[in-house]
């Protein structure tokens, strides 16, 4: 799957800084975002075809497609593509730089379907109903951790019987003994993917008191104290992880 507007290159961190900031998603990060994400995420173009696919199976019709945390509109460009096109879609994001770059790229990908781009904030109640696939992809561990159970079970709630859903994480090995070693493995894609020292340190920097991953079972758990009876992982590569929820009818 091409990452549209994806011709700008990620140099965040290419220069030295003073003093790293907590890492933000304003104007120049969406301005390079799909690059960066396409470099720094292992597979991330197979889990956009497996989203697609898995919703596909799952969308009913007459309900609605939400993506949270919907940034530049990659996910929502490769459920268009498998999804009939009277299905509504409808992305959330916290910062409206992302939505207006998403709702350029949606335009620019031919969208014909409807589809609502809103500013929410996932710490807050959002309005999730009649919802039949909900998607959180690389969004769950920019949630504040007091804030995620409350996230899930508004999420559980605006899903009707038989809705799903899709979540994709950054996770923490089960024991710390991996750690280390998958950390390792990680920074070695980076650099593959010509990230520099500096850029990969600085960038962590950044993100330490942003990101917050969990364990696998942690995510899972989560899942379950949110009402969600079945639980699968439908993708694991070192220290990331796809999972699918499913709201019993």
């Amino acid at each position: 799957m091409k990452n549209l507007g994806s011709e700008n290159l990620d140099q965040v961190f290419r220069d030295e800084i003073t003093k790293v900031s907590d890492f933000k998603f304003g104007t120049t990060v969406v301005n390079v975002f799909d690059d960066m994400v396409s470099r720094s995420v292992p597979y991330y173009n197979e889990m956009q075809r497996m989203l697609a696919e898995i919703a596909a199976d799952h969308v009913k019709e007459g309900t609605f497609v939400y993506d949270l945390g919907c940034s530049t509109g990659t996910t929502l460009i490769g459920l268009d593509q498998l999804i009939p096109s009277d299905i509504r879609f409808i992305g959330i994001d916290e910062s409206q730089e992302m939505l207006d770059k998403c709702d350029v790229k949606l335009k620019e990908a031919g969208f014909v379907r409807p589809y609502d781009l809103v500013a929410g904030d996932l710490h807050q109640q959002l309005p999730i109903s009649n919802g039949s696939v909900v998607i959180l992809c690389l969004t769950l561990q920019f949630v504040r951790p007091l804030y995620r159970e409350r996230l899930l079970r508004n999420i559980y709630e605006g899903l009707n019987p038989g809705g799903v859903l899709l979540l994709v994480e950054k996770v923490l090995a089960e024991s710390s003994v991996f750690n280390r070693d998958f950390i390792k493995y990680y920074y070695n894609y980076k650099r593959r993917n010509h990230y520099s020292e500096l850029e990969i340190s600085q960038k962590r920097e950044a993100l330490e008191n942003v990101l917050i991953p969990y364990k696998l079972s942690e995510n899972m758990l989560l899942l379950k104290e949110a009402g969600f009876a079945d639980c699968e992982i439908f993708f694991k590569w070192y220290n990331f992880s796809g999972m699918i929820a499913y709201k019993k009818s």
